[in-house]
């Protein structure tokens, strides 16, 4: 699932299983449907 946050007011979309943050929202579902959600993101995308 994806969640929409609010960072520094800014709108991401969040991958629930790993909290990689996204400003698209399409980005964000498509990573969601590969991750393994087992690793720490390592960088904004």
């Amino acid at each position: 699932m994806v969640s929409m946050v609010t960072r520094d007011s800014d709108q991401w979309y969040q991958c629930d299983k790993c909290e990689m943050l996204f400003d698209n929202e399409a980005d964000a579902k498509t990573h969601e449907e590969h991750c393994e959600g087992d690793e720490e993101p390592s960088y904004l995308q």
